[in-house]
């Protein structure tokens, strides 16, 4: 399983890198990944230091650091 979120985490890390600030929808649906892999991948980057977050009205902004 850990394989499975370090590479799901790689796509989502190359998605942010070429695509800019996204939200976790857009982000689910543009990687074709799983909700709760994205969010898993989320987790993994984050706790990397990785990500920043900002809310834009009701919509959490994702992007890289």
């Amino acid at each position: 399983m850990l394989d499975t979120i370090g590479s799901a985490a790689g796509v989502v890390w190359k998605f942010l890198d070429e695509n800019g600030a996204s939200s976790v929808s857009k982000l689910t649906k543009e990687t074709a990944l799983d909700t709760k892999l994205v969010q898993r991948a989320i987790g993994w980057l984050a706790a990397e230091g990785k990500l920043k977050f900002d809310i834009k009205g009701r919509t959490e902004i994702v992007s890289l650091t």
